[in-house]
């Protein structure tokens, strides 16, 4: 059988040399095979062995059950490792555990990258995704920053909107981000529908604003709590409690709190 070159593959390998973290993955070259397991296992030498296939399963639940809509999302299970006994088998479990992402990455080292920004993706949105077109810049731009925040998600985002500046590589991860998302689209037409409901006047003090977004920053805390990441209908859905911040300090500016 002849071996078809893969040029995306190649870089990716040239690209990691003997030891590199891809998302929340360490790979280490053990002589002619690479081991893989969680970052946060680099320690731990009482792993649970599992196969190539078997990574796919994996990416699939967090460790609380809960199904990932959003594989790049940092919330992978640890516990396991794996070894990939060549380059192909490597891109397989990536490709399980991050999918699409080696194509991406080689996409992305273009001169220009073959980027898709919000409006170019929005404008050809038809049906109920059609409303995400409506959002203005500065909507956008919230929604983007409370969507593609690293708490939710370890993908540089090259693509953006006008003044939403595209994210800085040393604030994610190796993972390249070329165009939104589904993820993103659902949030985004949520956000609409929520500039669309009925607004009601406040006046609020400092004091009280502060105690506002303190408490809007300790909901955002990981917790027990049971929401699907992606049930966007729940009021405590992180990221739309995340756009409601940053909707507080685009509109209010920074507090005293926030400068501590």
């Amino acid at each position: 059988m002849v071996e078809v070159a893969n040029p995306a593959l190649n870089a990716f390998l040239t690209r990691m040399g003997e030891e590199s973290v891809y998302g929340q993955v360490l790979i280490q070259r053990e002589g002619d095979t690479w081991r893989l397991r969680h970052v946060e296992d680099r320690a731990n030498e009482t792993l649970k062995p599992v196969g190539i296939q078997d990574l796919r399963m994996i990416a699939q639940f967090t460790s609380q059950g809960a199904f990932r809509p959003l594989k790049s999302a940092p919330n992978l299970q640890s516990g396991w490792h794996a070894f990939a006994r060549n380059a192909a088998e490597l891109e397989a479990a990536l490709n399980h555990l991050y999918p699409g992402s080696i194509a991406d990455n080689f996409a992305a080292q273009q001169n220009p990258p073959p980027v898709t920004h919000y409006r170019e993706f929005t404008n050809r949105q038809t049906g109920m995704y059609r409303i995400t077109q409506m959002l203005n810049d500065e909507q956008a731009g919230r929604m983007i920053q409370a969507c593609c925040h690293p708490q939710f998600c370890l993908k540089q985002r090259f693509w953006t909107v006008e003044g939403l500046s595209p994210d800085k590589a040393a604030e994610k991860s190796a993972l390249s981000c070329l165009e939104p998302c589904a993820v993103l689209l659902e949030f985004a037409r949520k956000a609409m529908r929520i500039e669309q409901a009925e607004v009601k006047n406040l006046s609020i003090s400092i004091e009280n604003l502060e105690t506002i977004n303190e408490s809007l920053r300790y909901a955002l805390e990981p917790s027990a709590e049971n929401i699907r990441e992606a049930d966007f209908g729940v009021p405590l859905n992180p990221r739309r409690i995340g756009l409601v911040l940053e909707k507080l300090n685009q509109t209010f500016g920074t507090t005293k709190a926030e400068e501590k």
